[in-house]
């Protein structure tokens, strides 16, 4: 649709947009002669009488659209499924002004959902969620007046920088997490994490924004086993039906707040992302998630530590709320701030005892300074002990070959290792005599080594050499069980200086 110069002025103070006062006296500043419409936009635009989105709208003959209320509308600076997010101002001050779409105001659940996220948000006052000032429900322009967060999405960070330094991963993530167990402590989840859901503003903030999907808990019925209300929480739904836990179970926004940690750091999601709804549905999406060592080599045992809990399948063994995952995130942070030398002691005693490793989800850096080298062949094993030993702060060495590991040893001028483990559950009888071997050779005898044997190898069991810096322990393999017997058997080891490899 084409329109004059003077047309489009009429426009421009018919709408309210600005004042004829104004718009005379900017135009007047092109001098006399002929004037194109181009010129008249342009010289508009660049003296902030109209911004591009009112000029596209005036170009379209819109008549309404410019205010909601008193808030007059600039620019579009966010759009999902059910709204959009208008940068507006009113009185000089900048404001951010969420529209639920067209199409939804004549659906009730739709504008119920909307209006219920802007009437909770009225409650979240915290420094980590964009505060929501008003609730407008007009029926015909129903809309939430929040903050103006100047910044960008946490998702346009990641773009742009690839993998976050640790350091600034671990802020956002408590900065995140301190939000979420704020909004928890009044009984609601955010259900919607992921990374365009965090603003981070231009002094470096996060701050969480669309609770869309949150809810006000209802714990009455802790039976009820969750179901799937649409695609934007198909995610969480496919996590609480796999993990038999209710709808809104506060450790589901611990578990995605996880997802979030894992993208900063690998600069990639550890679920896959997809627009295949039965995909998303998949429950080994949650079970066979890349280590984060794959992308993160030289991350330190703690972070990793952090994650694995985090991120627990199973939800008895994830961190239960998100002010623990807060909690949890300030000593990591707090840990690595205070260097190798003392992360190396997390206690006053300098040692982390085996009675102190009953709750794996207390941040420890007890494997700092030690090596162990495990001997496996499985690859699902080797992944698994690896990561979490890597957790805890010990280097691992994965070796396949039980005389390979053997032949590490002799004449080596540095031990190797500190500890060997053995599995014996595919290397069998070869895991056994190299165990064996290990105990009786002079140059390795004092080295402590763990035999892994499934209890029904009673053949092996039988054979195999005992001794106090010895230690057998049934397979399937406890991951705590072995960190107790690590750290009793190197209780008498000194940790090497160079901690942090």
């Amino acid at each position: 649709m084409s329109i004059t110069k003077e047309e489009f002025v009429e426009r421009v103070i018919s709408t309210g947009v600005a004042e004829r006062m104004d718009v005379s006296r900017v135009i007047g500043e092109l001098g006399v002669g002929e004037v194109s419409l181009a010129e008249v936009v342009d010289q508009l635009q660049s003296r902030g009488l109209v911004t591009t989105l009112q000029t596209e709208k005036i170009m379209r003959g819109d008549r309404v659209g410019y205010f909601y209320g008193d808030f007059k509308i600039l620019y579009l600076i966010g759009a999902g499924t059910f709204a959009r997010v208008y940068r507006a101002e009113r009185n000089g001050e900048v404001y951010a002004v969420k529209v639920l779409r067209k199409r939804f105001r004549d659906e009730a659940h739709e504008l119920e959902q909307f209006l219920r996220e802007g009437r909770m948000g009225l409650k979240l006052k915290h420094p980590n969620i964009v505060r929501i000032l008003e609730v407008v429900p007009d029926r015909h322009n129903p809309f939430l007046v929040m903050e103006f967060v100047e910044g960008q999405t946490l998702r346009e960070l990641v773009k742009i920088r690839g993998k976050l330094p640790v350091e600034l991963a671990l802020k956002l993530m408590h900065e995140i997490a301190s939000g979420l167990a704020f909004a928890a402590s009044l009984g609601i989840s955010h259900r919607d994490l992921k990374l365009s859901n965090v603003l981070i503003s231009s002094n470096g903030v996060a701050k969480l924004v669309d609770f869309g999907l949150a809810a006000l808990a209802d714990r009455s019925n802790p039976e009820v086993v969750a179901d799937c209300p649409n695609a934007r929480a198909i995610d969480y739904a496919a996590l609480e039906r796999g993990t038999n836990v209710r709808k809104d179970d506060p450790r589901s926004d611990v578990f995605f707040a996880g997802n979030m940690l894992y993208h900063m750091l690998a600069g990639t999601p550890a679920l896959t992302e997809t627009r295949d709804r039965m995909a998303r549905l998949n429950i080994s999406r949650f079970q066979d998630i890349r280590s984060i060592y794959d992308y993160v080599p030289d991350l330190p045992g703690i972070v990793n530590q952090l994650l694995l809990a985090a991120m627990e399948f199973d939800p008895e063994k994830r961190i239960q709320t998100c002010t623990a995952l807060a909690s949890a995130t300030k000593t990591v942070i707090d840990t690595l701030e205070r260097g190798p030398a003392e992360a190396r002691a997390p206690d006053l005693s300098g040692k982390v005892n085996a009675e102190d490793v009953g709750d794996d989800h207390v941040i420890t850096n007890e494997g700092e300074g030690y090596v162990v080298m495990f001997v496996e062949s499985k690859t699902g094993l080797q992944n698994a002990v690896r990561d979490r030993l890597k957790a805890r702060g010990y280097r691992v060495l994965i070796i396949a070959d039980p005389q390979r590991a053997l032949t590490r040893f002799e004449d080596a001028i540095e031990r190797p290792a500190d500890c060997v483990i053995f599995g014996a559950a595919e290397l069998g009888n070869d895991a056994l005599e190299a165990f064996n071997a290990f105990g009786e050779n002079e140059e390795t005898k004092e080295i402590p080594a763990i035999l892994l044997v499934d209890p029904n190898q009673k053949h092996l069991i039988q054979r195999a050499v005992r001794g106090s810096n010895r230690a057998l322990l049934p397979l399937p393999l406890s991951v705590k069980h072995l960190r107790i017997a690590l750290i009793k058997l190197l209780s008498d080891t000194e940790p090497r200086s160079d901690a942090l490899f």
